[in-house]
């Protein structure tokens, strides 16, 4: 009953404000330790309830009452308006939700009430004995001095009574009843000290049972359970339940009787003291304890039946321990969580999804499953997961990523959104009812209004195809709390998941007891009318769940993964740390051991031509097998590369594993990782992250793994398969590299090694360079013989060997007849009207043209038409029919992780394409326009969006040479040799597929401008790419090019000696807006520059294509105006008029006074006129151009010394438009008899000269240290330099003057035109003592740091620390815009030698190596300063470690000069101040030091 002190009356009103003097004097007497004397004293004072609102303590002493009852009686009366203030704000009063009670005599279940649910059990009195009854207790109105009194005093009561009774009980105290509350209703207690009820309850067992009975009643009575009680909105409170079991066994009570003794209270006027203790038998009498007049007869009645109660309740105990539960659930769920494997190994589901709700921590200890399972995400509607809840211990164990289900609203593309969750590469932890980011949580009946939609999202967004594999992936109801209330947010989710997968099959619930499966199973019948029985596990508890679902996996998968360390010893690689590296695939010294894969099937997988797994190396190891082949190339890279590659000094080197397509070069890379798994900590790079800092980030992580203080670290040795551009391997190296400083990782020796296995064309590439082994497609004789060996083991362990054609292939050591028969053999019934050949050919037409491209499971089995069982064994090969043995099986990381098909080899996918032409008649355009135009193949299903880019790779990807660029992709230009004009038609397809792709319609452009010299429709194309892509340089260059091109046409089609009018004055209107073009695109270049300077791993390069068409529109107007007859009015070209002319030094309008022809040419003037500012600048616009690429070609590189072929393209082409710029621009004068104007002229013709040999610059005159056979003109520059510095005081002449004397120095040392070593220090010192222009700073800085390198004697040597930190701001100022993914070149090397021979060009040390292709990659790779002769020929400096440079130990006293380190990880890790020595390079961005190392 329901507690209000001893008041059992209902008839006070809810608000005190409506009592009268009576009911506060009934309410007064209700109070423990308020005694009648008290309570007279309130109704003789006239008392009523607002009067009582109002008195405080010293009102009541002031009327007499005591202090002790005044103090109760003010702070009941606090406590009930401040519980009514509470019901009023949070509606406690209303009728909550209805609940189950705790679960009789446990105490680790999670079951949590919730503020103003009602329990839906009244209080009774016994029933079947075994079926609680219960008395509920609001415990609201007591003090805490009498708050422990009061609670023993109920439960010995009630416990006596149920002991009598022979009845199972629970006592609440925390639970409401009327009239103040509904029955039932759930309040709560604020519990400060547990321990003190627990020990206080058992004082007062001891105190209150005969000494006797204390051990029965001990033992009857339970321990206090206190059962949390949460907010409406799940959050925890600071409240709980206090409840007491009472369980009399009829072992211990037998046929007693239970006595008890209790303290009565008088509520006398007179007395108010406590009684004597009163002898007590207490029984159940419906829903109260009533205590039984030991004189009645009823007591009498009651004693004498105690012996038939007793054996009641034996016979009841004994039925319930009969009731013996026969289970299959273990195996159920062992079929149902695996899709009928019973392996988790080899389970029919991909992926899993765990719906769960609010968790206690006894849960944590049986939940390991989840962990091993993986789930790609996690629906949680625990608002207090992440703090102490479930996803806070799955944290601590294994990596997820938090999320909001807002994250998963469809805003951009689905593949984008789940790449940027990192949805199949991390567990997503989706809060579904707040809990982070200050989402507040929602109260049950709020929640669908509240949070629903954004719920619906997620698991709309889960079940897309593009997202999750089609009927392969199992979504788990782990129901760790209840559901009782059909509001509840889990019955909405179950709703939705429901739906979106049309059935149940995909569903899983699981309980860990039956009432709380009952409880679903009604709700969800009553939410969606379905019987949800067989889709449930509850008969199992968690414990047996986990236990289960662990035993499901292999040994190997449950087994702890090592990593090796140092000294042979290995590190336990935890579970978390290694999902925490996502990119990677870690290889582990006991990988595979203890597994139980299925050798065969693996086997033939590979051996048919499927990507070779770690299995196979294992497998090849066991007893009765012949080892793994090794191909030749196997011992020269593990005895010879790799050791070489390992005594470098550098945190990250590089090796090349270039190989022909489909000649086992990924099979060797991943051998060499095998065999070097226990000395390297071995990782294969997973090809679905573009984000190159993070994998950096996590590469170091594997390095640095229990392995902090190591030194030397266990390296690691990362496998990059199949990148398409080796610039993003140099992008990779260097981001590992900059990790490497950043974690102050020390460089002493090789901390990262990249084994870069990368597909080549080139079969020519037959001997190892420094850091490049290429694989070609020719067995030697020693591996065609392993070939033999293997083949007869297979022949003996496969029936279908026949079959292997991966294997075959190389066995027959690619014999193209063997190819040919076994393609034509199998396609002999293709018919391209059947849907299987269809895809096949798209198969094979990608595999050609796009480098590893695939088709999902998902989007075949779709097109193919296949029933797509859920979990079941239909394999998607079986889809193809007899071209199935084609066909392989592959994972694919994209933007998603999914299930994918591929053909079997390279060579069988281009003979498929041959033979489908040949023989059956089927052209590439043809399945490219089916490519384009089916539908079916870009709905919505997994890799979708790996298609797309693979379908947009093969229509705009073109091969680049240093010769020329292909105008086309590779596909367009076959469709155009095979079936010409047909690749129209494939475009505009293209267009339409692509209809929102800039780069699409600008190949639509350059197409009709460069195939079918339809400028019209060239321009509408460029004009829709600029549309769609706004401020892309590139984009925006194609509009030039159109103009440039039409421009070239026009010309091209006038006559040989003339153009008439109408020609020039369109041609010089298009070349106006062709140069506005090029100079929108150059604007939009530099912008690009700058923002990529903000992002540090954008290497982009600068795009020189405006620059560069701006000066080739400057040739086609001089070859336009060389057949105007203005300056060409015979057989001979005035090009010294048009020099003047375009150089803006005379009038067009004085040229036209001049001609004696100008009435005839009057037309022609006019329209030179209207154009008279673009002509006047055209020389200055085309020589600023020139000027400005030649200082980006020469003063800046590769980052690793690598030749980009494109911009070898740009050079030569920048080479023929100065050679026509040259011709009118560059023609040395005539001489005059006057030795003025003769002097004048003479000085006219050397700056002609210098520029006319490009050496009017001093990046100009630099580039002759890199050009072959250039002696004599470097002495006629030195010479002429010396000329016009006699004469000119100009300081750029002879900052140029120095700069020409120096370089003609490196390139013949005893030249009579150099100026002797001293005269040029006195020319620089001059210089330096001047005014020196902007312009003129870092060219001056940059040769007089290197030429006033200590132990120089001039004095300007001191100020070297000044030019240097000079030099390092211009150098940002002046090439910010062009410097991205580029180097400075390092021009002069210290020397040991003095005067000129102290610089030692780079050329001279790429003649010590023998082969100069491979100088690139030991300059790279820092193996060049082991080479003897480079070592004798330079000069080792000594300096120590300064914050991020190295300050350089001089001879000259107090002069230290600080240099940079080309590779920053080279310092990392040394202490400040710590002596190291180096090499000393000489770059326009200052002095660089290289090959760096600790001073011994």
């Amino acid at each position: 009953m329901a507690d209000q002190g001893e008041m059992k009356d209902g008839d006070l009103p809810p608000d005190i404000t409506d009592w009268s003097k009576d009911q506060v004097r009934k309410w007064a007497l209700s109070l423990e330790g308020v005694g009648v004397s008290a309570a007279d004293i309130l109704l003789q004072q006239d008392i009523t309830g607002p009067s009582l609102l109002l008195l405080e303590t010293t009102d009541l002493n002031h009327l007499g009452v005591t202090f002790g009852p005044a103090k109760i009686l003010i702070h009941a009366r606090d406590e009930r308006v401040k519980f009514k203030r509470e019901e009023s704000t949070t509606s406690t009063n209303q009728p909550g939700k209805s609940c189950k009670p705790y679960p009789f005599c446990r105490y680790h279940d999670t079951l949590c009430y919730v503020e103003s649910s009602i329990l839906d059990v009244t209080e009774s009195g016994a029933s079947d004995f075994i079926e609680p009854c219960h008395e509920y207790k609001a415990f609201i109105n007591t003090t805490d001095e009498t708050k422990l009194d009061k609670f023993t005093t109920e439960v010995i009561r009630f416990a006596a009574a149920c002991m009598n009774s022979r009845t199972n009980g629970t006592i609440h105290f925390g639970i409401g009843d009327r009239p103040y509350f509904t029955h039932g209703q759930v309040l709560g207690v604020v519990v400060d000290d547990k321990e003190a009820y627990v020990n206080e309850l058992k004082s007062a067992i001891n105190c209150c049972f005969d000494y006797k009975y204390r051990p029965d009643a001990q033992m009857c009575v339970k321990p206090p359970r206190f059962v949390e009680v949460l907010k409406k909105n799940t959050t925890s409170s600071d409240k709980c339940v206090i409840e007491v079991d009472i369980v009399p066994e009829s072992a211990v009570c037998a046929e007693n009787f239970y006595h008890t003794l209790s303290k009565k209270k008088s509520k006398k006027k007179t007395k108010e003291a406590e009684s004597q203790p009163t002898r007590c038998f207490y029984v159940r009498d419906g829903g109260s304890s009533r205590n039984l007049d030991q004189s009645s007869v009823e007591y009498k009645q009651f004693t004498d039946s105690m012996a038939q109660q007793s054996q009641l309740r034996r016979n009841a105990e004994e039925k319930h321990l009969t009731v013996i539960r026969s289970s299959t659930q273990g195996s159920r769920l062992s079929q149902m969580i695996t899709g009928g494997s019973s392996s988790l190994d080899k389970s029919r589901f991909e992926r899993y999804v765990i719906v769960t709700n609010k968790s206690h921590p006894s849960h944590f200890e049986s939940i390991g499953f989840l962990i091993e399972l993986n789930p790609t995400a996690v629906l949680d509607f625990d608002p207090e997961s992440a703090k102490r809840g479930l996803q806070h211990h799955f944290d601590q164990q294994s990596t997820a990523s938090p999320h909001l289900p807002a994250q998963y609203k469809i805003t951009e593309g689905v593949e984008d959104i789940a790449n940027k969750l990192k949805l199949t590469r991390n567990t997503s932890w989706v809060f579904c009812n707040g809990g982070i980011e200050s989402e507040a949580p929602s109260e049950v009946d709020q929640w669908l209004m509240e949070k629903g939609a954004s719920v619906r999202d997620v698991i709309s967004f889960l079940c897309r195809k593009v997202v999750l594999p089609n009927k392969r992936f199992l979504v788990i109801f782990l129901l760790l709390s209840a559901v009782r209330n059909r509001m509840d947010p889990l019955i909405e989710a179950f709703s939705m998941f429901w739906q979106e997968l049309r059935g149940t099959g995909q569903i899983l619930c699981i309980f860990d007891n039956e009432k709380a499966f009952t409880s679903w199973r009604g709700l969800i019948d009553a939410r969606c009318g379905i019987n949800i029985s067989d889709r449930c596990i509850y008969e199992l508890s968690f414990a047996e769940v986990n236990g289960t679902i662990l035993s499901l996996w292999s040994e190997n998968r449950r087994a702890i993964r090592f990593l090796p360390c140092g000294g042979d010893s290995k590190v336990a690689l935890e579970r978390k740390e290694e999902q925490s590296l996502n990119t990677l695939e870690v290889l582990c010294v006991n990988q595979c051991d203890g597994g139980n894969e299925d050798r065969i099937v693996i086997e033939e997988n590979f051996y048919k031509g499927a990507k070779v797994s770690w299995w196979n190396f294992y497998f090849s190891e066991q007893p009765g097998s012949t080892p793994f082949i090794k191909r030749d190339k196997f011992d020269f890279i593990m005895d010879t590369v790799i050791p070489d590659l390992c005594s470098l000094r550098k945190a990250c080197v590089l090796l090349n594993l270039l190989h022909a397509p489909g000649c086992g070069g990924t099979t060797l890379a991943m051998h060499v990782l095998w065999a070097l798994r226990h000395r390297f900590r071995c990782a294969v790079l997973k090809n679905g992250s573009p984000d190159f800092a993070e994998i950096a980030e996590q590469v170091v992580k594997l390095l640095m793994h229990h392995n902090e203080e190591q030194i030397p670290k266990i390296p690691v040795l990362l496998m990059i398969d199949d990148f398409d551009d080796m610039e993003k391997v140099h992008d990779l190296q260097q981001l590992i590299e900059k990790e490497c400083a950043n974690k102050h990782v020390q460089s002493k020796s090789v901390q990262v090694m990249l084994l870069n296995c990368m597909r080549s064309e080139c079969s020519d590439l037959t001997e190892p360079t420094a850091d490049t082994v290429f694989i070609g497609n020719k067995l030697t004789e020693k591996e065609q013989k392993m070939f033999e060996e293997k083949l007869v083991e297979i022949e003996k362990t496969h029936k279908n060997a026949d079959t292997f054609y991966g294997f075959m292939i190389m066995k027959k050591n690619f014999d193209n007849k063997y190819i040919e028969d076994v393609v034509h053999n199998t396609l002999k019934s293709f018919n391209m009207n059947q849907r299987h050949t269809r895809l096949l050919a798209v198969l094979v037409l990608l595999n050609v043209y796009c480098k590893g491209s695939s088709l999902s499971v998902s989007l075949c089995e779709d097109f193919l038409g296949q029933p797509k069982p859920v979990c079941g064994s239909i394999k998607i090969e079986d889809g193809f029919g007899k071209f199935s043995t084609f066909i392989a099986s592959c994972t694919v990381e994209g933007k998603v992780v999914y299930q994918a098909v591929k053909m079997i080899h390279s060579s069988i996918a281009r003979q498929c394409l041959k033979e489908l032409t040949a023989t059956h008649n089927v052209t590439k355009a043809e399945i490219t326009d089916l490519l384009l135009t089916t539908e079916q193949l870009y709905e919505s299903t997994q890799g979708k969006g790996n298609l797309l880019q693979d379908v947009h790779h093969i229509l705009v990807k073109r091969n680049h040479s240093a010769e020329e660029e292909s105008q086309f992709s590779p596909l367009i230009q076959d469709i155009a040799s095979e079936t010409p004009g047909m690749e129209e038609m494939v475009l505009k397809n293209a267009s339409k597929r692509f209809d929102k792709d800039a780069v699409v319609s600008q190949l639509l452009a350059r197409y009709y401008y460069l195939k079918k010299k339809d400028f019209s429709e060239a321009k509408i194309w460029a004009e829709k790419a600029k549309g769609l892509s706004k401020d892309n340089s590139y984009i925006a260059d194609t509009s030039a090019q159109v103009l440039k091109h039409e421009l070239k046409s026009v010309i091209a089609t006038c006559r040989a000696e003339s153009v008439s009018t109408e020609n020039l004055s369109f041609c010089l209107k298009t070349a106006q807006s062709a140069i506005e073009a090029f100079r929108q695109t150059q604007n939009l270049a530099k912008r690009e520059s700058i923002q990529r300077l903000s992002n540090r791993t954008d290497n982009s390069l600068f795009n020189t294509s405006g620059c560069l068409g701006e000066i080739q529109v400057g040739v086609l107007i001089i070859d336009l105006l060389e057949k105007t007859p203005v300056f060409s009015p015979s057989d001979t070209v005035r090009h010294d008029i048009m020099s003047q002319v375009l150089s803006g030094d005379i009038k067009l309008q004085d040229v036209e006074r001049n001609d004696p022809r100008h009435n005839k040419n009057r037309a022609c003037y006019d329209i030179l006129k209207q154009f008279e500012d673009v002509l006047s600048n055209l020389k200055f616009r085309m020589k600023f151009h020139i000027d400005y690429l030649d200082n980006l070609f020469v003063n800046l590189g590769s980052r690793f010394g690598m030749k980009d072929s494109r911009e070898q393209v740009a050079q030569n082409e920048l080479f023929r438009c100065f050679r026509q710029y040259a011709k009118v621009f560059c023609k040395t004068a005539l001489l005059s008899k006057n030795k003025m104007m003769m002097m004048m002229n003479k000085m006219m013709s050397a700056m002609i000269f210098l520029e006319n040999a490009k050496a009017d610059t001093y990046f100009g005159i630099l580039n002759y240290l890199s050009k072959d056979n250039t002696t004599q003109t470097m002495e006629k520059i030195a010479r002429q330099y010396r000329f016009v510095c006699q004469r000119s005081l100009n300081l750029k002449d002879r900052i140029n003057s120095i700069y020409a004397n120096v370089v003609l120095s490196r390139i013949k040392l005893d030249s009579r035109e150099i100026l002797p070593y001293s005269k040029l220090i006195n020319l620089l010192s001059e210089v330096l003592r001047e005014q020196i222009p902007l312009n003129d700073c870092l060219p001056l800085y940059f040769i007089a740091v290197a030429l006033l390198w200590p132990p120089s004697e001039d004095p300007k040597c001191k100020s070297l620390g000044s030019f240097i930190s000079q030099m390092k701001t211009l150098y940002h100022e002046e090439l910010k815009e062009v410097y991205n993914g580029k180097s400075p070149i390092v021009h002069f090397m210290l020397g040991k030698k003095l005067g000129y021979e102290r610089l030692v060009n780079m050329g001279e040390i790429r003649r010590i190596v023998a082969r100069q292709e491979e100088f690139a990659a030991i300059w790279g790779n820092g193996k060049i300063w082991k080479e003897k002769r480079v070592k004798e020929l330079l000069f080792r400096a000594t300096g120590e470690v300064k914050r991020a440079g190295i300050l350089t130990d001089t001879d000259i006293r107090d002069v230290k000069v600080e240099v940079a380190p080309m590779y920053r990880s080279q310092i990392s890790g040394y202490a400040e101040g710590s002596k190291v020595s180096f090499f000393i390079g000489f770059s326009m961005k200052g002095p660089l030091a290289l090959d760096i190392e600790a001073e011994v």
